[in-house]
């Protein structure tokens, strides 16, 4: 089975369903609903690579606390083993997630280990570094050993500095259309620079690609829409999935679309629930086309 590291944030938040982000003034508001549960893009990454199939190790800073007590918990899977680096408190968010799928992040705890303790990447398949000061170091030791770097660098818009050691350091990116102004300039730059893959989500839009061999547009797969928390941790991880399975590239996409819409059914965070026979499903009906 296939082995990869995971590296950066897992949290325990609250999430507040809204009918719209609230306006910037003073207010009284009425949550439709409200529940606490994991959180964290390495989290979401890794329970649903787990789901399907892949051995993972999820290295994350957890305190000794409740929260953290609850992140291992929920985190608990035969495939998934946790490499913790301790710190005071464990993270935590206040999400305010809109019908409309935007949201709000508020950050009650961010902690930062004292140090990044580093390690081998002896028998990994691949190395999921994501947004985190604790995975600044292991970009260049992963890329020197020959591991291939995956990163997630979310709603990047191609200035802001925090990404830009991640993007560098990318075999495969994914970014979310979010903030780009341009997303065809944004992937043809990272190519460019050595990128092995490129990859822009636009949510219900669809997907747009970038590789080697030129253009690739993504349709969705059929999903209905219950919280789209995670689903862009799920898109990864079905493509990545997909990628160790040796499935071509335009295959591999379709697969992290179908992943993508399993996450948005669900109110867990990523695609816990996701088997490789459903995603292969759901991937079927997905429209991809190169150029």
């Amino acid at each position: 089975m296939p082995r990869v590291l995971v590296n950066g944030p897992a949290s325990w938040n609250t999430l507040i369903s809204l009918p719209a982000l609230p306006e910037p003034r003073s207010q009284t508001l009425f949550a439709r609903e409200h529940h606490d549960g994991l959180g964290g893009t390495s989290a979401g990454k890794a329970v649903t690579l787990t789901a399907l199939g892949v051995d993972v190790t999820l290295r994350t800073a957890l305190g000794d606390d409740r929260e953290g007590a609850l992140v291992r918990k929920a985190l608990a899977h035969p495939r998934l083993t946790l490499d913790v680096q301790p710190v005071a408190a464990t993270e935590r968010h206040v999400n305010l997630m809109a019908d409309d799928g935007s949201r709000v992040s508020l950050y009650l705890e961010l902690p930062s280990p004292a140090s990044s303790r580093m390690l081998s990447f002896d028998g990994y398949d691949a190395a999921v570094l994501d947004l985190a000061d604790h995975s600044r170091p292991l970009l260049a030791a992963a890329r020197g050993a020959g591991v291939p770097v995956w990163c997630d660098v979310h709603d990047d818009d191609g200035a802001a500095d925090y990404p830009r050691d991640f993007v560098d350091a990318a075999d495969v990116l994914l970014v979310s259309a979010a903030r780009l102004a341009d997303r065809r300039a944004y992937l043809s730059d990272a190519v460019a620079r050595g990128c092995r893959l490129a990859v822009c989500t636009d949510g219900g839009n669809g997907t747009l690609a970038l590789d080697a061999d030129g253009w690739i547009s993504v349709g969705v797969a059929p999903a209905e829409v219950v919280d789209t928390n995670g689903a862009g941790d799920a898109f990864l991880a079905g493509l990545l999935s997909a990628v160790l399975d040796g499935l071509p590239t335009t295959t591999a996409l379709a697969h992290a679309a179908a992943a993508g819409a399993l996450a948005v059914g669900t109110r867990a965070l990523g695609a816990p629930q996701a088997t490789r026979p459903e995603v292969a499903r759901l991937a079927a009906q997905v429209e991809v086309r190169r150029g």
